[in-house]
């Protein structure tokens, strides 16, 4: 069963470290994934949820918060992890963030994570202070995780490095808007392009900025 109630410390770890896998190894877990996501603030893309379970013989050197590290680190990092780790790695489309409103489409990316491991883990630790629902096995929420509780922060890093390219892919396709340096964030540059080029198939019509555009565009055409 869930735990509901988020752990928090008044006195911030400077690094994360193994103190929440620990205790839960002591009270019987084996499989323990630490689950994060990325992306709720931007205006255009999916949200990204990443869950991953370390090897205890086997961690990474220098996992962190993944706003804390390069772009070359993360990647570096992604990479060892995916040699080393258990990962799931899954999204909520920009049409579910719109239906459903970013909260509970970030939820619903981080509950497909963790359905997507290959093997099912017996403990969730997951960054926030909320929970998806109907979880398969007790979990604890860590807020401020990524910088707490390194398997937190290794969803972190997977779950970004995948948003940042994917994005990147996506500029691609719809160039003019920036997404291959502001992945989709409400930038100075991404914001006037939004006003000079319009709104793209992958913006999300729910947020304010990308719903006030397409409300002057019918107020216009009207």
């Amino acid at each position: 069963m869930a735990l509901s109630r988020p752990i928090c410390h008044t006195k911030a770890m400077t690094t994360p470290d193994f103190t929440f896998e620990t205790t839960a190894r002591q009270a019987g877990a084996t499989r323990i994934a630490g689950v994060d996501e990325v992306g709720r603030g931007p205006l255009a893309g999916p949200v990204v949820a990443a869950a991953v379970v370390l090897d205890p013989t086997q961690i990474p050197e220098g996992l962190n918060d993944s706003k804390r590290l390069t772009g070359a680190r993360r990647d570096a990092l992604t990479d060892a992890l995916m040699d080393m780790a258990q990962v799931s790695i899954a999204q909520a489309s920009v049409e579910e963030i719109d239906r459903l409103n970013i909260l509970q489409a970030s939820l619903l990316a981080m509950r497909r994570a963790i359905d997507g491991l290959p093997q099912p883990p017996d403990h969730l630790l997951i960054d926030g202070n909320r929970l998806p629902r109907d979880l398969p096995c007790p979990a604890q929420a860590v807020v401020k995780g990524d910088a707490r509780c390194l398997s937190i922060s290794a969803a972190s890093i997977v779950a970004k490095t995948w948003r940042d390219k994917h994005m990147r892919d996506l500029a691609q396709q719809f160039p003019g808007y920036g997404w291959e340096t502001n992945a989709g964030y409400p930038s100075k540059s991404h914001l006037e392009a939004l006003r000079n080029i319009g709104v793209s198939p992958h913006h999300r019509r729910s947020f304010k900025p990308v719903h006030n555009i397409l409300y002057q565009e019918k107020s216009v055409s009207d």
